[in-house]
């Protein structure tokens, strides 16, 4: 059979990307080797840009909202145990440094793992990706037309012919390797064990808190749906071992705990040396192992990542952009998965075991969900000289940045005119013939002193929602200037 793309792995990443490239309308296959989601959850809870990928497509209103306060993420303290004392509690953000401006027409996303990805796959599905559960790559090939997969689900193994391959495997990542793609990072650092139970415990929410640090015992969080998981150090524990040590951390032992399951998990840390090669794309875990922290790096930054490569391939397999758009990914999305390495390193969030923190320029949460910048020949106009990431109101709308939220009208963010296509905010007629005449949508916003524009200044925004070139005044010749960009931005085929 034949595909535009194929992605392999059906977690959070590979299922993510599915959905993206259905909504935009290109042809995907998604095979995944597991039949379902794993009954033990790894990530609980996604950032609001996360939620404002989610609320593009269509599925906001499906998704339970956050406990995650504004600011602070999931707040984590360390306890005696969950009923008594709490000592120092470690913020992400301090709170001498938050803010009150709105960064975002939503908030985080309070689900397990274990519920996310069925809400995906299901809108993935209903948009026209083929997913194919219970099935599993054996094998693959490339050349310089596209991608080959042997593939097999109950019957015999067949052939999937793809032009481009998103590698979503997971962090031992089969094709990654075979690709013979390095990685760069801490490597491995500890495994934990886990214990998933069920307790009514939601009374000790009510404070906002949802992650404890159990002196002597280990770490407690919630789901925030009546499942609780302990994490402990290595080694073998039997029920009533494990039962002892959930009454430990509530510090009580007269409630209903239900066993549900148990982990084992491998904790390390790594970037991949290259994000593709030829026609296959990393993706997710297979891209970047980023350990468990308030920063919720690992799956909202694997989200994230099929959501920018998602627009480029639509744009590439429609004959739009020509293929070294695709080189972008790459010199876009890596550097953004180092910094998240570093960052976690750089604060004491319970990784540090061997001591080394990294010496680093800690960034605000905010800044890392919605100001992270981007340099590649997708953007004009963002420099070496610029941070890595900063508040939105810092960047002021600049190129390789997410265009800032300002409410149009009530329930209407300037969000919510982007991610479909190519968008020029402006307001002024010459902007708006110009962008006639290429094909390119043209909105009027009256913040425009939010994309740090004149009256009659404009910026182009791109299918992600990312400013590639902006215009602070109108030039000489406004209709040549937007050409000029909208052609080297989006690798035109014009």
């Amino acid at each position: 059979m034949k595909t535009q793309v194929l992605v392999v792995g059906g977690g959070l990443a590979g299922t993510s990307a599915a959905l993206f490239l259905a909504w935009r309308g290109v042809d995907v296959v998604l095979v995944e080797k597991h039949p379902g989601s794993s009954p033990h959850p790894r990530a609980v809870g996604f950032n609001a840009r996360v939620g404002e990928l989610l609320r593009a497509v269509g599925i906001e209103d499906e998704l339970p909202k956050s406990r995650m306060s504004k600011g602070f993420g999931i707040r984590r303290v360390r306890a005696e145990s969950l009923v008594g004392k709490k000592y120092d509690e470690t913020f992400w953000t301090p709170p001498a440094q938050l803010s009150d401006v709105e960064y975002s027409p939503v908030r985080g996303v309070g689900v397990a793992q274990d519920r996310m990805e069925p809400l995906l796959r299901d809108k993935a599905r209903e948009l026209g990706a083929d997913i194919r559960m219970s099935t599993r790559m054996l094998e693959f090939s490339q050349d310089d037309k596209g991608v080959t997969a042997l593939v097999q689900g109950d019957g015999e193994p067949y052939e999937i012919r793809a032009d481009y391959l998103v590698a979503a495997d997971g962090h031992r990542s089969p094709i990654r390797e075979q690709l013979g793609i390095t990685r760069t990072g801490r490597g491995y650092m500890h495994t934990s064990r886990s214990v998933l139970f069920r307790a009514p415990l939601d009374e000790y929410l009510k404070d906002g808190i949802g992650q404890f640090v159990i002196d002597d015992v280990g770490f407690l969080t919630t789901y925030g749906d009546g499942r609780w998981v302990l994490m402990l150090d290595d080694g073998e524990y039997d029920e009533p071992e494990l039962r002892q040590k959930i009454f430990r951390a509530i510090g009580r032992d007269d409630v209903p705990v239900e066993i549900v399951t148990t982990g084992k998990w491998t904790i390390s840390a790594s970037v991949a040396d290259e994000f593709s090669r030829g026609r296959i794309f990393l993706a997710g875990d297979a891209a970047h192992t980023l350990p468990p922290s308030r920063g919720g790096f690992g799956a909202n930054v694997g989200i994230e990542d099929a959501h920018n490569l998602a627009w480029k391939l639509a744009a590439v397999l429609k004959g739009e952009s020509r293929p070294e758009l695709l080189e972008t990914y790459d010199a876009e999305r890596r550097p953004v998965a180092t910094l998240c390495h570093q960052q976690i390193f750089a604060r004491n969030d319970g990784h540090n075991r061997d001591g080394q923190a990294e010496a680093a320029q800690l960034y605000d949460n905010n800044a890392m969900h919605f100001g992270i910048l981007y340099r590649s020949a997708a953007v004009l106009g963002a420099g070496e000289d610029l941070p890595p990431a900063q508040l939105p109101e810092q960047w002021n709308g600049q190129p390789g940045t997410r265009a800032p939220h300002v409410w149009i009208e009530p329930g209407k963010s300037t969000l919510d005119l982007f991610q479909r296509g190519w968008v020029l905010v402006a307001d002024h007629p010459q902007w708006e013939e110009a962008a006639r005449a290429l094909g390119i949508a043209c909105e009027r916003v009256e913040r425009l002193d939010a994309f740090g524009l004149s009256e009659k200044g404009a910026s182009l925004v791109r299918p992600d929602g990312y400013v590639a070139w902006r215009s602070t005044d109108l030039p000489d010749d406004p209709a040549s200037a937007l050409e000029d960009a909208f052609s080297s931005t989006s690798a035109g085929t014009r």
